[in-house]
């Protein structure tokens, strides 16, 4: 089958204040702030929505295709895909920009300061979908471009290919009109629940209408695992165990990407979350977002482990 995953590409780079942020600013001096963090270092991560479920769908035995912008410092970032064998040729590269990049101070209390620069991410992808054939291909429409985000659903329903909706920490940058187009006759809808209540808002729509426009909403609860709805049915899918919960980002793309797995192997929806389940698991053991590893074997003797055979 053929994947299309359109988000984003991104740089990580992070870095770890020894002290606390609040012993370096004075709130009566908040309207002049002007601080400076020494910091013990920095690290750099391969990231962004796109990138991560690739990423992972990878893993899973499945070949993805990047649906992305990269500007001119994507060498490091295209090597690590190439490593992976991750189709590139749906990656436009903008060289007058620099790759999305996020720049995150965490302090000794966790508190984080980030700052991000969108980079290539303000432009198009510009990706072609004359000739797909909607009857071998699943996108997903996951945070990045911000036009892209819009015209990407337009172009997949009008064409038949079956589209995941995920707007995600760009549902505020659009309009309750320009949500309820995009989850309009998409496929599947997927968030958080709180960003499901952001669309909610937004929209003005209840929980039931979003139902009855988007076809199957997934909602992922963090810990909890996730809900299935479908009509008036819902059906809650259990968090599967992780032996040590290291860092949560990007455990919700590892769920996308399990859920693609499973809808590519031909599972029901419900089936579908719960190997995205197994696979959040393993993005949690781990700091980063590209960091896990495992075979299918090891997969499908978790997936055994934790609902049955797969």
């Amino acid at each position: 089958m053929r994947i299309l995953v359109s988000g984003s590409l991104a740089y990580d780079r992070i870095m770890s204040f020894p002290g606390s942020f609040a012993d370096h600013i004075l709130p009566d001096k908040i309207h002049i702030l002007n601080v400076c963090f020494l910091v013990d270092g920095l690290e750099e991560k391969f990231g962004g929505t796109a990138g991560n479920i690739a990423y992972c769908l990878k893993l899973l035995g499945e070949d993805p295709t990047i649906v992305a912008t990269a500007g001119k410092d994507f060498a490091a970032y295209e090597a690590w895909l190439r490593h992976c064998g991750i189709a590139i040729t749906g990656i436009r590269r903008v060289n007058s920009e620099f790759t999305a990049g996020a720049y995150i101070t965490t302090d000794r209390s966790d508190n984080q300061i980030t700052g991000f620069n969108p980079g290539a991410m303000k432009h198009s992808a510009e990706y072609p979908v004359d000739d797909c054939d909607p009857a071998d291909t699943l996108a997903i429409v996951a945070p990045g471009n911000l036009a892209d985000m819009q015209d990407h659903p337009r172009r997949y329903k009008a064409k038949g290919i079956p589209v995941i909706v995920d707007p995600g920490q760009n549902i505020t940058a659009f309009s309750g009109e320009q949500l309820t187009e995009m989850l309009t006759g998409a496929t599947y809808l997927v968030s958080n629940d709180y960003e499901l209540q952001l669309i909610e808002n937004a929209t003005k729509l209840t929980l039931a209408e979003i139902v009855a426009r988007a076809g199957t909403v997934i909602t992922t609860l963090g810990e909890n695992g996730s809900v299935i709805r479908q009509g008036a049915a819902e059906t809650v899918i259990p968090a599967c165990p992780a032996a040590d919960v290291k860092d949560p980002t990007g455990a919700g793309d590892a769920f996308r990407a399990g859920f693609i797995k499973g809808l590519s192997l031909g599972k029901t929806p419900v089936e579908a979350a719960r190997i995205g389940s197994v696979s959040a698991a393993y993005a949690v053991e781990h700091h980063g977002t590209q960091e896990h590893r495992f075979t299918w074997p090891e997969f499908t003797a978790r997936y055994a482990a934790a609902f049955g055979d797969l």
